[in-house]
């Protein structure tokens, strides 16, 4: 899953982007809040991290102008503010969840990951690909019913492959999303992990779902080929 991150405390930013990353998650952030609303309207995110103190656009402002985009990403506020009039502002104005500086990450994720649960019905959180699927929340992977165990950069690949089934990415695609980095300086990671992958989740099986298109990069496909 892939989470926007809108903060100008760059410590804080580079222990939440840290954190989560460990937990599995992608992750994107905004120094300001024109930034962030950029993003925000401009790529599918599984949740937004908004604070509300930031430079040329509010986290208020940012809110109320993805709300009235009518946008249905979870958003959960991070302030330092705690009094009850400002929460219940932010809450009405759209934020599906407030957070007072400071705060553990422990608290953080648990945060975020019921926000997901509580996401709109028709945010797909789970897959099928012939006979493999992926829970998006428990983070579960079965191949013909069994349970197959991932890494944490595994289980990030792979939904990256799912949630694009039948579509080939190449591999400064893959890195963007799955390494949040740069192509440069990378060359065989994605191939070392599509290995590590295939072993576990076509190494038992005759049909082969990750293929790799000559030149081009791979695809999870049931089709033959």
């Amino acid at each position: 899953m892939r989470v926007l991150i809108v903060e100008d405390e760059k410590k804080l930013v580079d222990i939440i982007a840290r954190s989560l990353k460990a937990e599995g998650f992608a992750v994107d952030v905004a120094g300001d809040g024109a930034q962030g609303l950029e993003l925000a309207t401009s790529y599918a995110y599984d949740a937004v991290i908004l604070d509300i103190m930031l430079p040329k656009l509010s986290g208020t402002e940012v809110l109320e102008a993805i709300r009235q985009k009518n946008r249905q990403v979870p958003i959960l506020m991070l302030t330092a503010k705690d009094a009850v009039a400002d929460k219940v502002k932010h809450l009405s104005a759209g934020a599906d969840d407030y957070l007072t500086k400071p705060f553990a990450f422990s608290e953080l994720l648990v945060r975020v990951r019921a926000l997901l649960r509580r996401a709109p019905v028709q945010r797909a959180d789970a897959f099928t690909v012939a006979d493999l699927e992926i829970d998006r929340l428990s983070r579960q992977i079965k191949r013909a019913g069994k349970r197959i165990d991932l890494s944490a950069k595994e289980y990030a690949l792979l939904e990256y492959l799912m949630l694009n089934a039948g579509r080939v990415l190449s591999r400064p695609m893959i890195i963007e999303h799955v390494w949040d980095q740069s192509f440069e300086g990378l060359t065989n990671i994605v191939d070392v992990y599509i290995r590590q992958l295939r072993n576990k989740i076509d190494g038992a099986h005759e049909k082969k779902l990750i293929k790799t298109i000559r030149g081009a990069g791979y695809v999870l496909s049931d089709e033959a080929g």
